[in-house]
């Protein structure tokens, strides 16, 4: 989206219900900074708080919040970076005609991230998590007349909402294995969970959640597409926010499922090859969004391979990255966002020069990609440090992270050359867009105040190490653990591979351009990509999809009966044979001449509805089944139940009858050959007799009569009632009935409506007299 249609006046603040709109997300995002930051006291004691709301206290269901160092950092950085975007937004998006809704959008997708950092049982986790890729749907399409917009929201959808329905599937094993959904229990159960048949399961499917919310390879390909959203939404969602979200949930399960081959092999394996990969690409771009959207793809792959660690060093790496990411990150998106403003470009080979027009701008710029590139004193050196420092104590393979790490670092120090340093260096040419428009300073400090804080915590580490990244790492790995933080550790191995990685960044960036053609010519001979793909796998399963309604949705009501039922003979025969759980009648000597008369009845009554061709005697042979129900009813006791169903079968032959004598006469072309009435006798006759097998099946075993002691027990002192089955009908599932009669009521306004519209229709139709 174009910063040059989203505004007007150049400097003017926003007035009227716009300042409004603009300044309430910002109050809210800062409240939410302060009520956390008013916490580090209590966490940098060692303190977890613990909020309980009750939701559904009969299901004991609770929204449980939980405040320890991991969600803290988090927190602070959803809320405090939020209050920068909700800044910036306010004076990028001015004069926008969705003002108002995009800042309802932006609000809601903060709720929800800290909602999700914050919670403190997997159902409320689950619930936020859901929220966050509904919000950032919303987001990233927020500009619905642009078809790009609206695919690559559609495709965000899919992915991370594909992985959440994986993840809900793990957040159950898991709450099984656990024995609990509360997360401090879980934390705490660790080693069982470990040692359960389900652990793989659980891995698998958590992962997934993650992976596809965190863009890892092979799900990458939706994060830079993303870029189709405002640029304050770009730097929101891959600074601190949305693709953090699958970082938080292994950083948050650690304790619960660390420490085995498959979940260090997993991370590491996944996250390196997201680094290099999105590293690589990273320098290919030339749209400025793009680049930072690959190299944010980068430093996800890297905390994710750091997450597959179990080294203290190695955790407290990965949490000082995170913040040094969030920082640099959010400013340089903010950075692009002030060029686009001022010159409607975001074009790297065009771009050149803007320093003189834009000092404080390119300040936050140099600033950030200093940090970036790990550069003496910013933060981002410690982080980078500490990244070697921590790839060289992971037990498993300590020289492949380091060599990914030097690797990604190196193609980092290079993209933050390109993306910070040539458009506000050399020389303007005759190709650069001249600056239209001052930067306001609601666009410049931002990203200046972000990029000065990486600096001063780079001066002084002291004023995070004990308060923030020391809580967090204990958190992750569940044990007290010391974290200190130094500018200078002195002449060694990491220092060595610092400025190793320097060097071949700066080569790197000096090739940049040759590097950038190359790969153009390597996709222009190998065209395939991992979006591509997509559109194929898409584009394959609407064509499933057509082929199966050819087949299924016919439009005709006997072939979706005989489709249901042969499906559920054949499925459920097969699934009888393979478990072997076949239960055969016993010895029917002992029934009672009554009861033969019913199951002839009945099994008569089956049969003439199947082989007549006649729609008021196939009624009529159902009703007749119906009648033999109602007398297995009242033969064992339940004459209420027996008088309802008499009721309904008669009520259904009048109805369906007088129907009936509006239908049109079947003729010698209806599908009434003994052939179709030989597969409609076998389908019926196989579906019942699985159902049968299947009841009889489960009338084998025990009885479990915890459901029946429960209504019992409660249906007079809470419900006040004595009839159990009224009483479950209109307390314990009082929705449920409601819901029914809903629909009910509903189907029988439609049908009047119908019938009133035919009766209409039929006088129109009349001659006049």
């Amino acid at each position: 989206m174009s910063a040059a249609a989203a505004t007007t006046q150049d400097g003017a603040a926003p007035t009227g219900p716009s300042w409004l709109a603009g300044a309430l997300p910002i109050a809210l995002h800062l409240l939410a900074f302060i009520g956390l930051a008013t916490l580090i006291p209590d966490i940098k004691a060692g303190e977890i708080v613990v909020f309980h709301l009750n939701w559904i206290p009969s299901l004991e269901i609770g929204l449980t919040f939980l405040v320890d160092g991991l969600s803290l950092i988090f927190g602070l950085l959803i809320s405090g970076i939020g209050v920068i975007i909700a800044l910036y937004s306010a004076r990028y998006l001015q004069g926008h005609h969705h003002f108002g809704r995009f800042f309802f959008y932006l609000c809601l997708f903060s709720f929800a991230m800290l909602g999700l950092v914050l919670a403190g049982n997997l159902i409320t986790l689950f619930v936020f998590w859901e929220l966050t890729t509904i919000a950032s749907y919303l987001l990233v399409g927020f500009d619905h007349r642009s078809e790009k917009a609206r695919r690559s929201a559609l495709q965000a959808l899919l992915v991370t909402g594909g992985g959440g329905l994986a993840l809900l599937a793990g957040f159950i094993l898991l709450g099984i294995a656990g024995g609990s959904f509360d997360m401090v229990e879980l934390l705490n159960a660790g080693d069982v969970i470990r040692g359960d048949s389900l652990y793989l399961g659980i891995l698998i499917l958590v992962l997934v959640g993650a992976f596809t919310k965190s863009a890892q390879v092979p799900f990458h390909f939706w994060l830079p597409n993303a870029m189709a959203a405002p640029t304050p939404v770009s730097a929101y969602l891959h600074s601190a926010t949305m693709v953090k979200g699958g970082v938080y949930l292994l950083a948050r399960l650690h304790p619960v499922l660390s420490g085995t081959d498959e979940w260090i092999w997993t991370l590491t394996l996944f996250g390196a090859t997201t680094a290099i990969l999105a590293s690589v690409l990273a320098l290919r771009q030339t749209d400025l969004k793009l680049a930072l959207a690959y190299t944010t793809l980068m430093a996800l792959g890297t905390l994710t391979m750091f997450l597959g660690a179990e080294a203290s060093v190695a955790i407290a790496a990965a949490v000082t990255f995170l913040l040094v990411h969030g920082l640099y990150k959010a400013s340089l998106f903010l950075v692009v966002g002030s060029v686009d403003f001022a010159t409607g470009s975001r074009d790297v080979d065009r771009l050149a020069g803007l320093m003189r027009a834009m000092p404080l701008v390119a300040f936050a710029a140099f600033a950030s990609a200093f940090s970036m590139a790990g550069f003496p004193p910013f933060l981002g050196f410690i982080g980078k440090e500490l990244k070697y420092e921590g790839a060289l104590a992971i037990a498993s393979e300590p020289m492949f992270v380091v060599a990914v790490a030097v690797t990604a670092n190196a193609l980092m120090v290079a993209a933050a050359g390109v993306i910070a340093l040539r458009p506000f260096l050399g020389r303007p040419t005759a190709e650069t867009p001249a600056v239209r428009r001052q930067v306001p300073w609601q666009l410049w400090s931002g990203p200046l105040l972000l990029a000065v804080l990486g600096l001063a915590f780079g001066l002084s580490p002291s004023l995070i190490d004990e308060s923030l990244i020391q809580p967090a790492v204990t958190a992750i790995l569940g044990q007290p653990e010391v974290v200190k933080l130094k500018l200078w550790h002195g002449v060694n191995l990491p220092l060595m591979l610092s400025i190793l990685t320097v060097l071949l960044g700066v080569v790197l960036f000096l090739l940049s351009r040759r590097l950038r053609a190359a790969m153009a010519r390597f996709e222009a001979a190998y065209p395939f990509s991992a979006d591509r793909a997509w559109d194929a796998f898409l584009a394959g399963l609407i064509a499933l999809a057509e082929f199966q309604t050819r087949i299924l949705q016919s439009g005709v009501l006997r072939y979706y009966a005989l489709t249901i039922l042969a499906t559920l003979g054949l499925v459920g025969g097969a699934t009888l044979v393979v478990f072997d759980i076949l239960v055969l009648p016993g010895d029917l000597r002992g029934l009672l001449f009554k009861e033969w008369v019913i199951l002839g009845l009945m099994a008569g009554g089956g049969i003439l509805a199947a082989m007549t061709r006649s729609r008021l005697t196939a009624i009529c042979g159902l009703s007749a089944v119906g009648v033999g129900v109602a007398l297995v009813f009242l033969t064992f006791g339940a004459p209420d139940v027996a008088i309802t169903q008499l009721l309904v079968e008669t009520l259904t032959v009048v109805l369906v009858a007088a129907a009936m004598l509006r239908l049109p006469r079947w003729t010698s072309s209806s599908p009434f050959t003994w052939r179709w009435q030989s597969v409609r006798v076998v389908t019926a006759g196989l579906a019942g007799l699985v159902t049968s097998i299947t009841l009889l099946a489960v009338l084998s075993q025990p009885l479990d009569r915890r459901l029946s002691d429960f209504f019992e027990e409660a249906s007079v002192p809470e419900a006040f009632g004595r009839n159990i089955v009224n009483v479950i009908l209109v307390d314990f599932r009082a929705l449920d009935t409601f819901g029914e009669i809903a629909v009910v009521a509903i189907a029988a306004i439609a049908a009047f409506a119908l019938i009133r519209r035919s009766a209409g229709t039929d006088r129109e139709q009349e001659p006049s007299r």
